[in-house]
């Protein structure tokens, strides 16, 4: 991977000059957002418009891909939904400047999405299922399609992974692989669409008139479950009450099939295991080392190989259901 894989030639005054090259003037300066895989900036211009920046990780996405993820944003936008559209100056939402491709997008206000809060759940339940509507009207030509190709692509980086302490590569590899089988032995192919693909908390704001969804870099055609699973959290009681809540509310607007309950748990196997090997990849980006520093440590790797293992006995377990508890 070249150097600008991991930024290290985006410095401030180039991400001046690349705003600057498309007619947007900071008045500000740039305030960094939470982000790892890209880097997001926000910053008020002359106007008085207030803009955020996403310079994408080189050798990460095509430009198809990316142009792809803009038209399924202003898709969902034309469909009257709280979504972060790009902007669009001569006709065009994605800009180059010196090898760094990048994107602005109107700055959304608003306050984190509460887990716990069912009225909110609700709401976002009504938003997945309008959002999934859209999604279904067209394929993705160019975006990924999540399977057990992702666990596999994974067990290479982690085989190839110098971080992991020697003494602790062969169990971990060996746990990695179960859970790889587990994924392979239990996935179906459900009826796939355009999906948000990493709807994590972090990626809903709760804006005055209700949720809004930032980042769509992981756009991806898959199972409608995979919107939905990671706003699930708590025992087993909790996450039925949540799911309850939830697929009530998409039912309203897209249909489901409940035979999809039974990938949630290969899809956090999934996502355990390309998050490691996402962090892996990155390791010489100084923002990883920084802000994942336990990755360092042994007792890191050990609890891994526990976990897995664990997820391996979650996978081959009944799957949540709606029964009434």
């Amino acid at each position: 991977m070249s150097s600008a894989f991991h930024f290290q030639e985006l410095t401030p005054d180039t991400i001046l000059d690349a705003i600057e090259s498309v007619g947007i003037y900071p008045e500000t300066g740039l305030i960094p957002l939470n982000s790892f895989e890209n880097r997001v900036y926000q910053f008020r211009c002359d106007r008085a418009q207030r803009y955020v920046t996403k310079f994408y990780r080189p050798e990460r996405w095509s430009d198809d891909q990316i142009r792809e993820e803009h038209a399924f944003a202003a898709e969902l936008a034309d469909a009257e939904l709280p979504v972060a559209v790009p902007v669009a100056i001569d006709g065009k939402t994605l800009f180059e400047f010196k090898g760094f491709r990048f994107a602005l997008f109107p700055s959304l206000g608003g306050r984190p999405f509460e887990m716990d809060n069912l009225d909110q759940l609700e709401a976002i339940g009504h938003l997945l299922g309008r959002m999934h509507q859209v999604g279904r009207v067209a394929p993705f030509g160019e975006r990924e399609h999540i399977g057990p190709h992702f666990a596999r692509r994974a067990l290479t980086v982690l085989e190839e992974s110098t971080l992991v302490p020697g003494h602790l590569h062969a169990e971990l590899l060996s746990a990695a692989k179960t859970l790889t089988q587990a994924i392979e032995q239990h996935w179906f192919e459900a009826k796939a669409l355009r999906l948000h693909g990493d709807l994590h908390p972090g990626n809903i704001l709760w804006m005055p008139d209700g949720p809004g969804v930032v980042d769509l870099d992981d756009a991806v055609t898959g199972p409608a479950i995979q919107d939905l699973w990671m706003m699930l959290s708590g025992d087993d009681n909790d996450r039925r009450l949540q799911l309850d809540t939830l697929l009530l509310a998409y039912e309203e607007f897209s249909d489901f099939d409940h035979r999809e309950l039974k990938l949630i748990e290969p899809l956090r196997g999934i996502r355990m295991l390309h998050h490691m090997a996402w962090v892996l990849r990155r390791w010489d980006d100084p923002a990883f080392p920084q802000h994942f520093p336990w990755f360092e440590d042994e007792s890191f790797w050990q609890r891994q190989c526990r976990e897995l293992m664990q997820q391996c006995q979650l996978i081959a377990a009944p799957p949540l259901s709606l029964q009434p508890f």
